[in-house]
């Protein structure tokens, strides 16, 4: 079961990458002030929760894998119905963005307990 936690560090390049992609398609290809800045506001929580799993993903356990769940969950619901919703035209998915919020809070409660449980490293 653990042993999946490398292919997070994948997972967490992956988010890295398409938060770059669209930070730069928000800067160079929309007009709309506030759409422009949505999506860039969005794309840097994607980037930094995507360098937080990879840090996860460097823990060993049920918390780290717990916290890399968390972390690629909540990246897609928060950070990808926001790209979704402005980008797409599917307001609907907005209403998935709350949900993303407490799984990458989550996330990052999982990350601190990581740091101090007593798991094997």
């Amino acid at each position: 079961m653990f042993k999946e936690l490398n292919y997070w560090r994948l997972a967490g390049a992956l988010f890295a990458v398409t938060a770059v992609m669209l930070d730069a398609y928000a800067a160079h290809g929309i007009d709309d002030p506030n759409i422009k800045m949505t999506i860039e506001r969005a794309a840097n929580y994607q980037l930094i929760h995507a360098f937080a799993l990879i840090v996860a993903s460097l823990f060993q356990g049920r918390l780290a894998w717990i916290s890399c769940r968390c972390f690629a969950v909540g990246i897609v619901l928060f950070c990808g119905s926001i790209e979704c919703k402005y980008l797409l035209h599917f307001n609907d998915l907005g209403k998935l963005a709350p949900t993303g919020g407490i799984l990458l809070m989550v996330a990052w409660l999982t990350l601190g307990l990581c740091t101090v449980a007593k798991y094997p490293r």
